[in-house]
């Protein structure tokens, strides 16, 4: 019977600082984020303008989700701050952030890349109305139960999270892939996905990237185009051709497929640390909460991450 195989960290010290970090108030309200909390820009426009900068907002809103809390306790917490910290600032109220939040930007922030990027992509459900099991194994499913999708495109080699997208549940992944590209301001060498990907939009949509397609076919496909016509050989039918000629366990070693494993565990990151479940009730608030995540998720990788190496028996 094969083993699993074992890994342990080499820079544990380090690792374990970072992750005590994450839990640190001060990391995430320090003090380039006060300075910038009072909106000094006027809009031209009349009426008055924002108390509030946006700064402010997406640091309450990123609090929120970081540590759960409700929106009262939010702004409970943030003024128990400020009073202990001795400054003398005033804190969005709870509905004030609700209204602000559908109009927020929010930049996921990447250490810049020198090189082109190996991205793999997925997406994940997550919950706007959640059930408890007991009340769904007692009563069923309730008819307003219904979640979000969440796409995301996730850098290979830092982890780090490059775009996001977040959509109804009747989107499929392949509508998505275009809108994620778009948002990589980096060269893209390789794009990794799932049979769902597995179109010839995502294909073309790689191809104008100038990137590599990693998608493994799907069990029935057919070669579109035979090597006598004129035209290049589609990428897709590539791929196709070299499954059926060594097999599709080893066109996915040969092509690192396996690294698509990633994207699924940035999913598992954001999921275990925000809890997989949705607080706002509107779509656009929704999609800003979860942008608001994966902002705060890269900013913990940037801490520092695990260097494992495997245990050899």
């Amino acid at each position: 019977m094969k083993t699993k195989a074992q890994y342990k960290v080499k820079n544990w010290n380090a690792y374990d600082a970072s992750l005590k970090q994450r839990g640190s108030i001060t990391f995430w309200v320090n003090e380039e984020i006060i300075e910038q909390w009072r909106n000094q820009q006027k809009t031209g426009k009349k009426g008055a303008s924002n108390y509030y900068s946006d700064v402010a907002i997406a640091t309450m809103g990123t609090v929120q989700s970081v540590f759960h809390l409700p929106g009262r306790q939010t702004e409970g917490f943030l003024e128990s701050l400020f009073m202990l910290m001795g400054i003398e600032l005033a804190v969005p109220d709870h509905s004030t952030l609700s209204r602000r939040l559908s109009k927020l930007s929010v930049e996921l922030p990447v250490i810049p890349k020198d090189k082109g990027v190996h991205v793999v992509v997925d997406s994940t459900g997550v919950k706007v109305y959640g059930e408890g099991e007991w009340k769904v194994r007692t009563h069923g499913v309730g008819k307003r139960r219904t979640w979000r999708k969440l796409h995301l495109g996730v850098d290979e080699g830092s982890g780090e999270i490059l775009a996001a997208v977040v959509t109804t549940n009747d989107l499929a992944d392949c509508e998505v892939l275009a809108d994620l590209l778009e948002q990589i301001d980096y060269p893209i060498e390789q794009v990794s996905g799932d049979g769902g990907y597995d179109t010839f939009d995502c294909y073309d949509a790689i191809a104008q990237r100038g990137a590599t397609a990693t998608i493994p076919p799907r069990s029935n496909a057919k070669i579109q185009q035979h090597p006598q016509e004129i035209a290049q050989p589609h990428p897709r039918d590539e791929n196709l051709r070299r499954v059926n000629q060594v097999g599709r366990k080893q066109w996915k070693q040969e092509s690192g497929y396996h690294r698509r494993s990633l994207s699924e565990t940035a999913i598992f990151r954001l999921k275990t640390i925000f809890g997989g479940k949705l607080r706002r009730r509107f779509f656009d608030n929704q999609a800003v909460e979860l942008f608001l995540q994966c902002a705060a998720l890269n900013r913990m990788i940037q801490l520092g991450k695990p260097d494992s190496y495997k245990v050899e028996n």
